[in-house]
């Protein structure tokens, strides 16, 4: 009895000598994080202010600020816990492990990641945009990390995996401040062409949205089977462009009726015969 006594009397002398060694690591640790935590706050608040002068997209600003704020604190976190007596190889092996099995698990969504990291470094589009991306057609309505919304034109929400997009073909159609376009118009092989081509240009010339520089052209397109295609080139303003292209097709139409100018369409003729009983 007296023997398992003395036991528990040295167990009891090695911890409080344990703990008393322990306590300068202790107090020095949790100086560390206090300092370390006000130098985290120090390095934020500096970033903010840099990128306050910097012409950078919100969200790209936002998701930098907490990457540095979160890697910073882990940083501190090791050496945290190193001063508390944790060896550093197996701490970084430890965070090695976890990181790889969560890398893994989240394949994915860091690839998604990674694209949103790229599309808002290089920004080949931003918010407002009217793109062509991975079969969807839309304007831009958000730009997250992981994915970007499109509005398309029948108002439905697109919703597209940013590591597909920034691995895909990308046309963005609101690049440029103009655009042009190639209508494409047949008329009959009796028509007269010139007759054709001075309407195409005189609808041009009397439509304000389009542009007068670079000034609209007209060719012979294609001798095709049925017609003779025409090809109007004409430039707009992005915000004029569709008004501008659905009008151009309705009056087309229209003076080339008064003209008398026949645009071919597909016919069908069927002969009936009757039969003698």
């Amino acid at each position: 009895m007296l023997e398992q006594f003395q036991n528990y009397e040295e167990h009891i002398s090695k911890a409080i000598d344990w703990v008393w060694k322990l306590v300068p690591n202790i107090i020095l640790a949790i100086l560390l994080l206090v300092v370390g935590l006000w130098f985290v706050r120090l390095i934020n608040k500096m970033v903010r202010k840099f990128f306050e002068k910097k012409d950078y997209d919100p969200t790209l600003e936002s998701f930098l600020q907490s990457f540095i704020s979160i890697v910073l604190k882990v940083l501190l976190f090791v050496l945290v816990v190193t001063q508390l007596g944790v060896k550093t190889s197996s701490l970084i092996a430890i965070i090695g492990a976890a990181g790889l099995a969560i890398g893994l698990a989240l394949q994915g969504s860091l690839s998604n990641f990674a694209g949103g990291v790229l599309i808002l470094l290089f920004k080949p589009f931003k918010i407002g945009d009217w793109i062509s991306a991975q079969g969807v057609d839309g304007s831009v309505k958000e730009i997250s990390i992981f994915n970007t919304k499109l509005n398309t034109f029948g108002n439905q929400l697109a919703i597209v995996p940013n590591g597909q997009l920034a691995n895909g073909n990308i046309v963005n159609y609101s690049a440029e401040p103009i655009r042009r376009d190639n209508y494409t118009v047949g008329i009959g092989y009796g028509s007269n062409i010139k007759k054709a081509k001075d309407i195409l240009l005189e609808l041009c010339a009397n439509d304000e949205r389009i542009l007068k520089e670079p000034k609209p052209e007209v060719y012979v397109a294609e001798l095709a089977d049925s017609s003779v295609n025409l090809s109007l080139r004409w430039w707009a303003k992005n915000e004029n462009f569709w008004g501008a292209k659905f009008n151009l097709i309705e009056q087309s139409k229209l003076k080339f009726d008064e003209a008398g100018i026949e645009i071919p369409f597909p016919q069908r003729v069927i002969h009936s015969q009757e039969i003698e009983d």
